[in-house]
């Protein structure tokens, strides 16, 4: 799936251009080696190649190259890592025709993935666990705060607001919803983009917010993540906001940040295979969730850093060290919806990923223990 083009574009190669010279500009983004790059807790880079033509597919796209000593995946002596595009997108900022590609990053000889590239092994589990057809929808909470200043919008200066945490959920008016012109920007540029972008809300904390990518189905919500968290940083940056993805923004009485994964197969959303018998749709629910059990430890090491300062059993989190579950409980580490009980079909929540985590290690790990047999 790696070479899906993500939206109908109905241009060619024949298509006139119109603006930037008769070319067709083309962002090519990938992930650098850092871990907490300028505040916002990615590593998300990008250049423009200009084409003379309007492509149709990543296929038709060059393998370019990078600098890696200058991202932290390569060194000076050996710098060259080339970028490979695979999944392409409209570019909501330049306009139609240019392009978003999503690229991953490799070693010219070797041809093995360089640090930070998790997308490769990521799509390996999604071909294996294909017939099983694995769905995602994430949610991705951030905080937006002042420029140059350790405050979310929406905090005095100094101290802490007067109203506690609450009332700033899905809230409305200047008195509890901070940043909206540019959730709301950011949400017509993912939609222009083509991306699978199921909505947004305001979160508990001033100046925190949420929105969804999905269904997406196997390596694409990956790749679907990682360009709407691209397009947050560059809305944010020509509004001179920063963004924050740290689980825990700020200390104190409020919630954290996290990147809740919902999850299901074929079997399990299936209403034809309703039922909480070995093999069926709920039945199968509870036994992924019980293979997520034994694994714990394993997952929570790769689900975001930081994420000890959220998972503390307050705030709607379970305790990072002990894993639970439960029905429309939202203090648990995976919470099953009230109707996939009641139905007997439908889907997961787990609620531990970070907000900084990668897409592409969180759904191949659930994938993987959950889809997969286990390792000899």
């Amino acid at each position: 799936m790696g070479n899906v083009q993500c939206v109908e574009d109905t241009s060619t190669k024949n298509q006139e251009i119109v603006g930037y010279g008769n070319k067709c500009a083309v962002e090519y983004i990938w992930l650098g080696g850092g871990k907490d790059q300028y505040f916002s807790g990615f590593d998300i880079r990008s250049k423009t190649k200009t084409l003379s033509f309007v492509p149709t597919s990543v296929d038709e796209l060059p393998v370019w190259n990078y600098d890696g000593s200058s991202t932290e995946q390569a060194p000076g002596k050996d710098s060259e890592v080339l970028i490979k595009p695979v999944a392409m997108f409209n570019d909501p900022f330049r306009g139609a025709p240019h392009k978003l590609v999503m690229c991953e990053g490799f070693h010219p000889v070797t041809k093995e993935a360089v640090p930070g590239n998790n997308r490769s092994a990521c799509e390996a589990v999604m071909k294996q666990a294909a017939e099983m057809k694995p769905w995602f929808g994430i949610e991705q909470e951030y905080t937006l705060f002042k420029p140059g200043e350790e405050t979310p919008l929406g905090f005095p200066d100094k101290g802490e607001p007067k109203r506690p945490q609450g009332p700033y959920y899905c809230g409305s008016g200047d008195a509890v919803a901070f940043g909206r012109k540019i959730v709301e920007e950011h949400y017509k540029k993912c939609c222009a983009a083509g991306l699978t972008i199921a909505g947004l809300n305001a979160e508990v904390m001033p100046g925190q917010w949420e929105y969804q990518v999905g269904p997406c189905e196997g390596i694409d919500s990956g790749d679907h993540m990682w360009i709407a968290r691209y397009i947050m940083q560059r809305v944010c940056e020509d509004h001179e906001v920063a963004v924050t993805f740290d689980p825990k923004p700020k200390s104190g009485d409020w919630n954290g940040a996290g990147c809740h994964t919902n999850f299901s197969t074929l079997g399990m959303r299936d209403p034809k295979n309703k039922g909480k018998g070995a093999g069926q749709a709920y039945g199968e629910i509870i036994a992924a969730i019980e293979k997520l059990e034994k694994k714990h430890k394993e997952h929570i090491d790769a689900y975001g850093e930081g994420n000890e300062r959220r998972l503390t059993g307050a705030h709607e989190t379970a305790p990072i060290d002990k894993f639970s579950y439960g029905v429309a409980n939202r203090g648990c580490s995976v919470r099953i919806p009230r109707d996939a009980e009641a139905d007997e079909f439908g889907y997961f929540e787990d609620r531990r990923p970070a907000s900084n985590m990668d897409p592409y290690i969180v759904t191949r790990m659930i994938v993987q223990t959950t889809c997969l047999p286990a390792p000899a």
